[in-house]
């Protein structure tokens, strides 16, 4: 059903927008009429619609200027933080479509039920396991210490599940971890103040680990911090297949 919004000029030039709509396990895409404007970006059309159009729509947001990565949703196909995301850049015969995250259950339209994701992080063992307390001196680790280092390329992921959703073992093996719960274990792998790295490499290394990775790199495509998850997957395969001799001695 196509919506029509009032209150604007005859001149005023319009843009199709196809938003999904789901509830209760029943979805589909629904037109919207909105105004093209000058360096709008995906996530304003989405607030026009909700605030101008229909209010019963449902997404979700919190800083708007690509800090957090609540705003990621499907882009014309792809995932994407439609904070950062202008519709110039993406837009195609006049036409956009949005849609919710891939490989995550859906709550309602475009907001996704983030706990399968994260819960994968602990099955990671993509936690903290500290080897001090707070009252034991603060362990001293140089900038160019090459643990740090690695460490360090790895750090700045902010969970907004692009890579989870650009994932194409996520969507074919749901027991598979995602890019993002193993390049958080390789940070943790390269902390030498953890405490937990053989139940980390035992968790990595189980059948939901680093070796399902196709190296496909789509986590890698489409990260908005421009971080490279393929890469700490592969030392993660190396660093398992190491720990299967240790143990096995």
């Amino acid at each position: 059903m196509m919506k029509r919004i009032s209150l604007l000029t005859s001149d005023t030039q319009m843009m199709t927008v196809s938003i999904w709509r789901e509830e209760e396990n029943d979805g589909r895409f629904e037109d919207y009429q909105v105004p093209a404007r000058e360096n709008q970006t995906v996530l304003d059309v989405v607030a026009y619609v909700q605030q101008h159009i229909d209010p019963t729509l449902s997404y979700r947001f919190a800083c708007r200027v690509g800090m957090c990565g609540s705003c990621a949703m499907m882009v014309n196909g792809a995932p994407r933080w439609t904070c950062r995301t202008h519709v110039s850049k993406v837009v195609s015969n006049d036409r956009l479509e949005v849609g919710p995250l891939r490989n995550l259950p859906v709550i309602k339209d475009l907001a996704t039920d983030m706990d399968p994701f994260f819960e994968k992080w602990v099955a990671a063992e993509a936690v903290f396991h500290p080897s001090a307390t707070r009252d034991d001196p603060m362990a001293a680790i140089t900038p160019d210490d090459p643990m740090r280092i690695a460490a360090s390329e790895a750090i700045e992921c902010i969970n907004c599940a692009v890579c989870y959703a650009a994932c194409d073992v996520v969507e074919n093996n749901p027991d598979y971890f995602g890019p993002a719960a193993l390049n958080r274990a390789w940070s943790l792998v390269n902390d030498s103040r953890d405490a937990g790295q053989d139940a980390r490499l035992a968790a990595v290394g189980s059948n939901g680990g680093c070796h399902n990775c196709h190296s496909q790199q789509g986590c890698v495509q489409y990260c908005p911090n421009e971080l490279n998850p393929t890469l700490s997957i592969a030392g993660l395969k190396r660093e398992t297949t190491k720990a299967m001799f240790r143990w096995s001695r």
